[in-house]
C-alpha cells in the first residue's frame, strides 16, 4: 500500500512537472472569418494615412505604454506579491523580443490590489474578471493593461495567460489587456515558463497574431504567411516537428506556439508587417 502511494505521488509530481503552456486566447473558425473580413475592409485607408503621414514626416516608432495591475490574494510572494523588480525584468523581456518589429514598450507603473477572489478566481470570460478590469484599467486603445493573476479555479484554471485582439477594443474597450499567471514572469516559479515570454505571447495576441496553429493545415492558418502551417500546438521543444509536412517543419521556436520559453525566440516577418497593421487599424498606433 505504502508502495502504491508513493507511485501514485511520484505520478501527480510528473504531472505537475510536465503541465503545459496553455493559453486561454483560442477564437473559433467563425470569429477568425468575421474579424479578418473586417480587417481587409480597413487595410486600404489605414495605408493611405500612414502614406500621408510618412510624406509630411511626422512617423516615430511608437512606445507603448504598459499598467501592471499585481493581484494578490495576500502579500507574499507565494501569493501573487510579484515585486518591481520582476515587473521591470518582464518590460526588458517584451522589448528584447520585440527588437526590430518597430514596437517598444515602457513601464508606465503598477498598482497592487489584495483581493484573493480575483487572484483565484478570474478567467475569461468570468464575472470577476469583468470587474476587476472595470475598476483599474488605464490609459486608451494604445495602452497595454497586465493583470498578474493565480488562475487557481474557475474558467482560468491551470492557464499561463488570455488576452483580447486589437479588433475587440472598440466593442468593450473596458476589456481591453491581457491577463497572465503571476509566477511566469522573468525569475518566478513557473517551471519551463518562467522567463517572461508568456507576456510576450499573450502581447502577440494583443498585437493582432493568432497562434501558428489556427485553423491547422488547411484555410488561412494564422493569416501570416511565412509561418508554416501547424495541425496542432507543440509542447516542451520538440525540434524537428512537422504535423503539416507540405508547408515545411512546425513553427516551434515561435512566440505564437506552445513551447516552452527556452524554446521560443522568433516573430516572422510576416508576423510583424500584420502586428504594425493591426495597431494601425485598431489602436490608432501609426509608424
Amino acid at each position: 500500500m505504502a508502495r502504491l502511494a508513493f507511485i501514485s505521488l511520484l505520478a501527480l509530481v510528473a504531472s505537475a512537472i510536465a503541465q503545459p503552456r496553455t493559453c486561454g486566447s483560442t477564437p473559433s473558425a467563425q470569429t477568425v472569418l468575421a474579424a479578418e473580413t473586417h480587417f481587409q475592409g480597413l487595410l486600404a485607408a489605414n495605408s493611405t494615412q500612414a502614406h500621408a503621414l510618412a510624406t509630411l514626416g511626422t512617423l516615430v516608432a511608437p512606445v507603448i505604454p504598459v499598467y501592471f495591475h499585481v493581484i494578490r490574494a495576500n502579500t507574499s510572494l507565494a501569493g501573487g506579491n510579484v515585486p518591481a523588480s520582476q515587473l521591470q525584468a518582464q518590460i526588458d523581456v517584451l522589448n528584447a523580443d520585440y527588437e526590430g518589429s518597430g514596437i517598444s514598450f515602457t513601464n508606465a507603473g503598477a498598482d497592487f490590489t489584495t483581493n484573493s477572489a480575483w487572484f483565484n478566481s478570474v478567467g475569461p470570460d468570468s464575472s470577476s474578471q469583468t470587474t476587476m478590469k472595470r475598476q483599474l484599467r488605464k490609459g486608451g486603445a494604445n495602452a497595454l493593461n497586465v493583470y498578474t493573476v493565480g488562475f487557481v479555479s474557475g474558467s482560468g484554471a491551470g492557464l499561463l495567460g488570455y488576452s483580447t485582439f486589437p479588433s475587440s477594443y472598440s466593442g468593450n474597450p473596458t476589456d481591453d489587456g491581457v491577463v497572465m499567471l503571476y509566477s511566469s514572469v522573468p525569475g518566478g516559479t513557473a517551471a519551463n515558463y518562467d522567463e517572461g515570454r508568456t507576456l510576450t505571447h499573450e502581447a502577440g495576441h494583443w498585437v493582432g497574431l493568432y497562434h501558428t496553429f489556427q485553423g491547422g493545415c488547411s484555410g488561412s492558418g494564422d493569416s501570416v504567411s511565412d509561418t508554416p502551417a501547424e495541425a496542432s500546438p507543440a509542447y516542451e521543444c520538440p525540434t524537428g516537428r512537422d504535423t503539416c509536412s507540405a508547408t515545411g517543419v512546425d513553427p516551434i521556436h515561435n512566440f505564437m506556439d506552445y513551447t516552452y520559453d527556452s524554446c521560443m525566440n522568433q516573430f516572422t516577418a510576416g508576423q510583424i508587417s500584420r502586428m504594425k497593421s493591426q495597431i494601425t487599424a485598431y489602436r490608432g498606433i501609426t509608424f
